[in-house]
């Protein structure tokens, strides 16, 4: 099982759709996380978590096999690779983290950018054209593992 974590750093002013943070990404063979790395790997987390959940869903669609996940501003990477078995190998640095079934991976991610959206995201200003391309790309991720979960049924 995959675990994935999102945070904004603390000490920024006013919120914004550019502040910085980090991804923690845990699963049974180890862990990676952006934060308290030299040179620093934080990322403007809210673009970073946008293309995140748009990488994934070129997976859940069938449209690529692997992908790989670089945050915006930051050289903070990790790979995604679904065999033919479904399940999907997520490393870092070529260091396996653990693998999870599609469906597991899309109930682990979206739940926690649905929480960080209704924490952190919803202190940005309204109108933040950030909020809306974060929405759209979680609606869009779950709306794919929905319509693919319905089908095997």
């Amino acid at each position: 099982m995959i675990e994935v974590k999102f945070s904004v750093r603390a000490g920024q002013g006013e919120p914004s759709g550019f502040d910085l943070g980090d991804i923690f990404i845990e699963g049974e063979y180890g862990a990676a996380g952006s934060g308290g790395l030299v040179p620093d790997q934080g990322m403007m987390i809210y673009p970073s978590v946008t293309l995140l959940l748009d990488s994934l869903r070129t997976l859940f669609t069938g449209e690529k096999e692997r992908t790989s996940f670089t945050g915006t501003e930051t050289s903070f990477r990790v790979d995604f690779k679904l065999d033919r078995k479904g399940l999907v190998s997520v490393s870092k640095n070529g260091k396996l983290l653990g693998r999870s079934s599609l469906e597991d991976l899309s109930y682990a991610v979206l739940r926690s950018a649905q929480s960080f959206a209704e924490g952190s995201l919803s202190d940005l200003p309204a109108g933040d054209a950030v909020q809306n391309d974060y929405l759209s790309a979680l609606r869009d991720l779950h709306t794919t593992t929905t319509r693919k979960h319905q089908r095997r049924d």
